[in-house]
C-alpha cells in the first residue's frame, strides 16, 4: 500500500498563511523569521528549514495540532528530498574530522558561530580567516563547522584550495566539486567557465548551506568561488591577507597566550602511556615550553606529540632541548609535521628578492622593523622595500605593526636566520649586518643632534627625513633597541670614536627620554670609548653625562654622585674647566643627605662661575638650577625662589638665552622649581601663578617628568587655598604626565597623593 507524500511546503505555507489573513510581512514580524527566508520558503527555494523554524511559523500561524504537523512534515520531506539530492555529491566536499583537543580558542570560535547562517536570514556573509603558518586557521573553521552544522539543512561542505602548491587547484574544477556536492548532476553541470559561478551564486542564495574554502591562494583563484547575497555562508581561509576581497567579515587568529598554550600542551600529553617518567607536567615546564613554542598552535602540536609519545622524556627534558635557537626548529617535528615544512611552503612562494628581504630582516636585533632598515639591509630601494614587506604582511610571514614597522613571530624569525645562514655566506651576512649598524649609528647621530645647541643637522637622508624634532625623536624611540644594539656591536669592535659621536648627540635628547631605561648602558660604552682614546677631557665629559643617568634616571645617587666627582678630577687633570663645571653641578644634583646639600652649594656657586667665564649658555643655567634644588633642599626657600627667577630671566633674555628648545625646557623646569619653593614658603596664589607660567610652556617643551612636576605643585598650592576640585583634577594631569614619562617613584607619590585626597586607595601597579 503506497503512502501519500506530504503536500510541497511552499505551497502549504502560502495556503495557510492567506487562510489566517496575514500579509508576508506580518507573519515575519510575529514569528522573528525574516520576509525573505519566508518567501524563500514559498517560492519552494527553502525546501527544508529547521524544526524550530517551522514551529515559530506555526505558532505564528496560530495553527492548530494537525496544520502544524502537516507543516512539520512538509518541511522533513523537503530537507529528506534536499538530501538525496546531495547524496550524488556525498563525499566529494565532507568536512574534515574535528580536532578534539583545541584550547584557547573560544572567543574566536564564538566569533564564527555568530556569523554562521540561519534559516531567519542573518549571517549572510564572507568570512576570511588569515594568518602566518602554523596558527591553526583550519582546526579553528572546521571545529566551527562541527559545532555549527545543524543550522544549515544544505549541509557543510569543505574544499582544499591547495593555495601553497606549485598549481593550485583551478577555480573551474573547485566549482564542479562544489556543485556536484550541492546536487548537481554531472550531466548538468555547465562547461562554459562563466556559468559555474553564476550557477553557484543561484544556489547559495537558494540553499542554506556552509561551505569552507581552505587554504585560498589569492583573490584571482578565490573571486569565482564566492556568493552574492544569500543563504550560504562562506568561510575561507588562507595566509594571505585576501586584502582585495570586499564585504568580508575578518578574523585573525594570534599565536596563543601562555596560559592557554599550556593547557594544550597539557591536554595533549594526558594522553601519555602509564609509566612515563611523570604523570601531569608540572605548569612551569609547560609554560616554558609554550613560550619557546611562541604560542604556535602547530609547534605546540608537535611538542606536545613529541613528549607523549616520549615516556622516558620529562616537559623539563623537552624544554631544555627546545632551548637550542639553532636546534629549536629541527626539533620540532612529530612524524609528517614539521614546523619549518608549514614556514617552507610560504617561503618558496616568495620572489627572490622577497626571500632576500626575508632572510636579511632576521639580522635585525630588535623586536620589529621598517621598510627603511630593510632597504639598508638589501641595497633594494625604498619603495621596493616597503612593496615587498607589505607582501611578506599579506603571506603571513611578518606580523603587521604600528604604521609601517612589522616584526617576526618567534619560530619564524629562526627560520629566516636558518635560510640566511644556508644561503648566504658568512662575508655576505657580515657586510649586511656592518651596513645596517652604520646606517642605524649614523641615523641615530643626526636624529639626536636635533637637539643640541647649534644649526639643525642636515635632513637629506632619503630613507628617513628627519626634518624636525618630531620625527626624529619618533625615530629615535621606534628603533631604540636596533641603534643600542648596533652601539654595542660597535664598542665590541673597538670603533671608540663612533661610540663617543653617538652619545655625544643623545646629550640633550635624553633629557626629554629620561626613563626609557638604557641611558646608563649608553654612557657606560661611551666612557669607556672616552677612556680608551686615551682622551681625560673627553672621559670626564661622558662620566659626566653616566653620573646624571646614574643618578636621575636610576636613583643611585651615592654612585651618580661619586662619578661626578671622578669626572670633576679628570677634567682638573685635563685642564676644562667646561667638564669641572658641568662635573660640580650633576654631583650637587646627586646629593641626598642635609650635609650632601650643605657641601654642594659651593660647588654649584663655583660652576655659575666657571660657566659664565666660559660663556656657556646652555650650561649656566642648568648650574643655576642646581644651586636653586640644593637651597630648597636645605630650605632656604627665599634664596632658591630668587635663583630660579634668575634662570628663568637669563633663558629669556635674548643676550644670554641659550638655544629655544633649551631655553624652554630650563625656563620651565625653573618655574616649577620656584612654584615648589613658594609651596615651602606658604606663599599658595604665587606657586599657582608660577605653574601656570610653567604649564604654558607644556605644549613647546613636551617632556612629560617637567608637565607631572608642574603639575603637582600647582595641585597642592590650589588644595592649600580651598580649591579642591580643581587640585584634584590638576593631580590626575600629574599621574598621567608621570605615566606617561615611565617615572616610577614619581607617580607612585601622586597616586598616594590623589587616594589621601580623594578616601581611595592606590592601585597596586
Amino acid at each position: 500500500m503506497l503512502t501519500a507524500s506530504p503536500p510541497a511546503l511552499g505551497p502549504l505555507l502560502r495556503g495557510l498563511r492567506h487562510a489566517a489573513g496575514m500579509t508576508l510581512e506580518e507573519l515575519a514580524a510575529a514569528s522573528g523569521v525574516s520576509d525573505r527566508a519566508i518567501g524563500d520558503m514559498e517560492r519552494g527555494h527553502s525546501r527544508g528549514p529547521q524544526a524550530r523554524t517551522v514551529r515559530a511559523l506555526a505558532d505564528a500561524l496560530r495553527l492548530g495540532p494537525e496544520d502544524a504537523d502537516r507543516l512539520l512534515a512538509a518541511a522533513r520531506d523537503g530537507r529528506r528530498h534536499v538530501h538525496r539530492e546531495a547524496d550524488r555529491g556525498r563525499g566529494l566536499c565532507d568536512l574534515p574530522p574535528a580536532v578534539p583537543d583545541i584550547a584557547g580558542r573560544a572567543r574566536e570560535l564564538a566569533w564564527l558561530e555568530s556569523g554562521a547562517g540561519t534559516d531567519d536570514g542573518s549571517g549572510r556573509t564572507v568570512t576570511i580567516v588569515s594568518g602566518g603558518p602554523g596558527l591553526g586557521k583550519t582546526t579553528l573553521v572546521v571545529t566551527a563547522a562541527h559545532r555549527v552544522a545543524d543550522r544549515f539543512a544544505d549541509g557543510c561542505h569543505y574544499v582544499n584550495l591547495r593555495g601553497l602548491d606549485a598549481r593550485p587547484l583551478d577555480p573551474h574544477d573547485v566549482l564542479g566539486r562544489l556543485l556536484r556536492a550541492l546536487g548537481v548532476r554531472e550531466r548538468d553541470l555547465p562547461a562554459d567557465p562563466d556559468e559555474r559561478p553564476v550557477l553557484l551564486r543561484r544556489l547559495a542564495r537558494e540553499r542554506g548551506a556552509l561551505v569552507i574554502l581552505d587554504n585560498a591562494a589569492d583573490e584571482a583563484q578565490l573571486r569565482p568561488l564566492l556568493p552574492g547575497e544569500g543563504r550560504s555562508t562562506f568561510w575561507v581561509t588562507s595566509r594571505r591577507a585576501l586584502t582585495g576581497i570586499e564585504h568580508a567579515r575578518r578574523l585573525t587568529p594570534g599565536p596563543l597566550p601562555t596560559r592557554a598554550a599550556a593547557a594544550l600542551l597539557g591536554t595533549i600529553t594526558a594522553r601519555r602511556p602509564a609509566g612515563a617518567r611523570e604523570g601531569e607536567a608540572p605548569a612551569a615546564d609547560l609554560e616554558r615550553i609554550a613560550d619557546l613554542c611562541g604560542g604556535l598552535p602547530l609547534a605546540l602540536r608537535i611538542a606536545g606529540n613529541r613528549l607523549a609519545s616520549r615516556p622516558a622524556w620529562s616537559a623539563a627534558d623537552l624544554a631544555d632541548r627546545l632551548a637550542a635557537e639553532d636546534r629549536r626548529l629541527d626539533r620540532l617535528t612529530a612524524g609528517d609535521l614539521r614546523v619549518k615544512s608549514a614556514f617552507t611552503l610560504s617561503y618558496e612562494q616568495l620572489t627572490p628578492a622577497a626571500r632576500l628581504l626575508f632572510r636579511r630582516l632576521s639580522l635585525v636585533p630588535g623586536p620589529d622593523f621598517d621598510p627603511a632598515l630593510g632597504a639598508v639591509l638589501t641595497s633594494l630601494d625604498l619603495d621596493r622595500a616597503e612593496q615587498i614587506m607589505d607582501e611578506l604582511v599579506e603571506l603571513g610571514l611578518l606580523n603587521p605593526g604600528a604604521g609601517d614597522r612589522a616584526s617576526f613571530h618567534d619560530l619564524v624569525r629562526l627560520y629566516a636566520h636558518q635560510r640566511l645562514r644556508e644561503e648566504e655566506s658568512a662575508e655576505r651576512r657580515e657586510a649586511a649586518r656592518a651596513a645596517m649598524n652604520t646606517w642605524l649609528l649614523g641615523t641615530a647621530s643626526t636624529a639626536g643632534q636635533w637637539f643640541e645647541p647649534g644649526p639643525d643637522p642636515s635632513a637629506d637622508d632619503a630613507l628617513v627625513p628627519l626634518r624636525d624634532q618630531q620625527a626624529a625623536e619618533a625615530w629615535l624611540r621606534a628603533e631604540s633597541v636596533n641603534w643600542l644594539a648596533a652601539l654595542r656591536d660597535s664598542a665590541a669592535a673597538g670603533e671608540h670614536r663612533t661610540v663617543v659621536d653617538v652619545a655625544e648627540s643623545m646629550h640633550w635628547f635624553s633629557d626629554r627620554w629620561a626613563f626609557w631605561g638604557h641611558w646608563h648602558t649608553v654612557f657606560e660604552l661611551s666612557r669607556a670609548a672616552a677612556r680608551s682614546l686615551g682622551d681625560p677631557a673627553l672621559e670626564a665629559t661622558h662620566a659626566n653625562y653616566l653620573s646624571w643617568a646614574y643618578r636621575y634616571c636610576q636613583r643611585r645617587f651615592a654612585l651618580g654622585r661619586a662619578t661626578a666627582l671622578e669626572a670633576a678630577e679628570l677634567a682638573r687633570r685635563a685642564g676644562d674647566t667646561v667638564q669641572e663645571a658641568w662635573s660640580l653641578a650633576y654631583a650637587t644634583h646627586a646629593g641626598q643627605t642635609p650635609e650632601d646639600h650643605a657641601e654642594s652649594v659651593p660647588w654649584s656657586r663655583r660652576a655659575i662661575e666657571l660657566f659664565a667665564a666660559a660663556g656657556d649658555k646652555e650650561a649656566h643655567p642648568q648650574a643655576l638650577m642646581a644651586l636653586g634644588r640644593v637651597l630648597r633642599h636645605l630650605g632656604r626657600n627665599e634664596e632658591a625662589v630668587e635663583v630660579f627667577r634668575t634662570t628663568a630671566r637669563a633663558v629669556s633674555d635674548p643676550r644670554t638665552a641659550p638655544a629655544r628648545h633649551i631655553a624652554d625646557y630650563t625656563e620651565m623646569n625653573a618655574l616649577s622649581g620656584e612654584a615648589a619653593a613658594l609651596l615651602e614658603l606658604g606663599r599658595h596664589e604665587e606657586a599657582v601663578a608660577a605653574a601656570d607660567r610653567a604649564l604654558s610652556l607644556d605644549s613647546r617643551v613636551q617632556v612629560p617628568a617637567l608637565r607631572g612636576f608642574a603639575s603637582l605643585h600647582r595641585a597642592r598650592a590650589l588644595r592649600a587655598i580651598g580649591r579642591d576640585a580643581d587640585a584634584v583634577r590638576q593631580l590626575r594631569v600629574g599621574v598621567a604626565a608621570f605615566t606617561e614619562g615611565g617615572d616610577a617613584a614619581q607617580l607612585a607619590t601622586v597616586e598616594d597623593l590623589l587616594a589621601e585626597w580623594t578616601g581611595g586607595a592606590r592601585q597596586p601597579g
